[in-house]
Order: structure tokens, then C-alpha cells, then sequence
């Protein structure tokens, strides 16, 4: 079946699933999604894991849906109750106890994005949606990346790309994530900031912005006042700032860090260029844990993420939210709704 048959058959968008690490609670938050999301109607989702984990967690959950294994994007009917799955068969549960760190979860939680990563290149996809997977599990697997995204720039060959948090009341983009912080330091360079600021352009123009208004954090505090507390707010930031603004874009800073999330979620910026990891986070988590979505962007196809972990603490008790996933999911549609229309 060809992309254009299969569009011409479903033209609700199609997008990949991925599992997340099976002893976390991605399982649980991927099946809650699908039965009680209210997402069939404008999307078809693909599952992208193991049949015997998926069924262990609708036991958890006192769910029993209908499993459809797949050999074909294509294939499959994506109806109320109904769980379409690429099986991968990669992931024994007994193997992966719940709520615990291992070697066999984390090499399956690989498999899972690299395969859906795959069909999302070769346009058998829309766009791919995942679940938490375990950085330490996953680098006792011999998998050596920090994270999705990491991981998916390498698989994609992308050269540029960044994490976007968006939730309800705010956006962040940041120009490092996970790095301990004196190496974030090290990486704020002008080069870096000003291809995040674009990132964060493009990603926010694909989120329905037309005309996005950028704030850019400084990295000291109050913005290094003035070289009283750090330079690099004048030796690398504003120089970015500036050369973004000559290429047309709305972009404001070095601002004080510790007002300018604020201001973004009063509405004076639909976007705050973060300059490090937490300086992003904080703020995302004590607005929207429950809400925000976690996107990679720079890469050729589209991904959006859950943002939070895989909460070993709570895995097999079916309390997960799902909250996250569903997000996501939205952003993805709104997102591929927007490559249509060749934004």
C-alpha cells in the first residue's frame, strides 16, 4: 500500500505510538490514551512495542481492548477500542519488572523510537508521539545518548536541533538541556543562541503563530547587570539577539531571568529562549507537569513527547496520568496539520 492509497482510504492523520520503557509507566499512559482520549475521530495511532507488555498493562489497568498486530502502517481498522500494534516482540516481561532499571527495558525502549523514527522518514507516518523512556536503562543497554532527542538527531542526521516545552501558558527552547551546568555554560555561544531562536521561530510558526515575539533569557542574574556579575550576556548574547533581529525576526534580551517567564505568561513573549536546562524546566514543571508536551525540533519529522518520566515508583498501579500523552498527541496533529498547509 502506497502513502497515497492509504490516505486516500483514511485521511485522518497516522501517527506512531512508541511504548516508552516497558518497566515505566508508558504502557499504561499509551492504552489510557487511546481509551479515554477522545482522539479516534481526528487521528489513527499506531502502537509501536510489544504485544505481551501491552497486554500486562491493560490487566493493570481492567481493560481488555482489541490487539491488532500489523506488518504495515496501512493496516488496521483504528477504531473505539481497538489497539493497533507494530509488535516488535523485543521485550519479555519478565525481563522488564515494573519499577525497575534494566538493561532489556532500556535496548527496547531504543528499538521502539528507532523503528517508529524510520517509518516517520519514509513518509509511512505522519509524525511519531513517545512515551518516557529511561536514560539509565538505556545507557546500560550500550544506547549512550542523554535523551529522545539526542538520540533522534543521530538517528536523522539532523545538525541543529533543540527541546521545545509548550504547555498552556507558556513556551521554552532551550540552547542546552542535558549537560551539567558547567558545561552549559560553556555552550552559551552566539552561534548556538541564534540557532535556537530560529528553532524556536519555526517551531512556534507550526504551532499557529504567524508573527512569534521571542524573549531571550540572560544567564546571569539580572542579566549579568551590566558586566557586574558576567559577561557573557554582552560578549555572546545580545550579539545573537541583534543578528536575529536584523534577519527580521521579533526577538528581545539578554532579559533577567527571573522575570522574563513571567512576562511570557502575562503575553509579551510566545516564546522564552532558555539558556540551560532548569533555567527552562522550573518554571514548565510548576506550571504544566501534568500538561506540558516536549518537542524535538530541527529534526525532519516531527516528534512530540510526553514531559515527564517513567515514575518507576508508581509503574503497575494503572494511577499514571495520561494527561501528557493526549497533549501530545494534540501538538503532533497541530503540527502535521501545518506541514499540510506548508507552513
Amino acid at each position: 500500500m502506497t502513502r497515497g492509497e492509504r490516505v486516500s482510504a483514511d485521511s485522518r492523520p497516522l501517527l506512531a505510538l512508541t511504548l516508552g520503557d516497558p518497566a515505566g509507566i508508558g504502557p499504561e499512559v499509551v492504552l489510557k490514551a487511546l481509551r479515554e482520549g477522545g482522539l479516534q475521530g481526528r487521528v489513527r495511532l499506531l502502537v509501536v512495542g510489544d504485544l505481551r507488555i501491552l497486554e500486562r498493562a491493560a490487566s493493570w489497568l481492567g481493560w481488555n481492548p482489541a490487539f491488532q498486530v500489523v506488518t504495515r502502517p496501512g493496516e488496521g481498522g483504528y477504531g473505539p477500542g481497538e489497539v493497533v500494534l507494530f509488535d516488535l516482540g523485543n521485550a519479555d516481561p519478565a525481563s522488564c519488572p515494573p519499577g525497575k532499571v534494566g538493561a532489556p527495558a532500556g535496548r527496547a525502549a531504543v528499538e521502539y523510537v528507532c523503528r517508529a523514527c524510520d517509518l516517520a522518514l519514509a513518509g509511512e507516518v505522519d509524525a511519531v508521539v513517545t512515551a518516557p523512556l529511561n536514560k539509565e536503562a538505556m545507557n546500560l543497554a550500550g544506547f549512550a545518548y542523554a535523551g529522545h532527542t539526542e538520540l533522534l538527531a543521530a538517528r536523522t542526521g539532523a545538525a541543529r536541533v533543540s527541546m521545545l516545552l509548550t504547555g498552556p501558558q507558556l513556551r521554552v527552547v532551550h540552547v542546552s538541556t542535558h549537560v551539567s551546568l558547567e558545561e552549559a555554560i560553556r555552550r552559551v555561544e552566539q552561534r548556538r543562541i541564534g540557532e535556537v531562536i530560529d528553532l524556536a521561530y519555526h517551531a512556534c510558526r507550526l504551532l499557529g503563530i504567524s508573527s512569534p515575539r521571542i524573549g531571550v533569557a540572560g544567564l546571569n542574574p539580572h542579566a549579568g547587570e551590566g558586566g557586574l556579575f558576567g559577561d557573557q550576556e554582552a560578549v555572546q548574547i545580545l550579539p545573537a539577539v541583534q543578528a536575529a533581529r536584523e534577519r527580521g525576526l521579533a526577538v528581545s534580551g539578554p532579559e533577567p531571568p527571573d522575570t522574563v517567564f513571567l512576562r511570557a505568561v502575562k503575553g509579551e513573549f510566545d516564546v522564552v529562549v532558555a539558556m540551560y536546562h532548569d533555567q527552562g524546566h522550573i518554571p514548565m514543571k510548576l506550571l504544566a507537569f501534568d500538561t506540558g508536551v516536549n518537542v524535538s525540533v530541527g529534526l525532519p519529522i516531527i516528534r512530540t513527547s510526553v514531559d515527564h518520566g517513567t515514575a518507576f515508583d508508581i509503574a503497575g498501579t494503572g494511577r499514571a496520568s495520561a494527561a501528557s500523552m493526549v497533549a501530545a498527541v494534540e501538538v503532533a496533529l497541530q503540527m502535521v496539520e501545518a506541514r499540510k498547509r506548508g507552513i
